[in-house]
């Protein structure tokens, strides 16, 4: 399955980042915006635009903007880096819920 090769290649990514050493966050942006178009084009999503760091929003800066090519936006990502082990605490946090409740359709 195409899917299946796609992650396969992201976390071939990720370690081959992650082994340089002294990786931030926004070092490993590059194969997260390449996995989200890849995905987009394999599942036949039409239209899927990446942008990395996008300007401030009114709930403040998410990582990745998702649109359509058309200024219409389709989502944000907030990512963090893969060597974070406990998601809970940023899932309950200030940021995310700021970005919850503006985003909410």
């Amino acid at each position: 399955m195409a899917e299946n090769t796609l992650f396969r290649d992201y976390l071939a990514r990720l370690a081959a980042v992650a082994v340089q050493g002294a990786a931030r966050e926004e070092s490993f942006y590059a194969s997260l915006a390449d996995l989200v178009s890849a995905w987009a084009g394999a599942t036949k999503v039409e239209g899927v635009r990446v942008t990395t760091l996008p300007k401030a929003t009114e709930a403040g800066n998410p990582d990745f903007r998702l649109w359509d090519g058309q200024q219409h936006i389709v989502g944000y990502i907030e990512a963090k880096a893969p060597t974070v082990e406990n998601l809970e605490p940023i899932v309950e946090n200030e940021q995310l819920g700021c970005y919850r409740s503006t985003f909410r359709t």
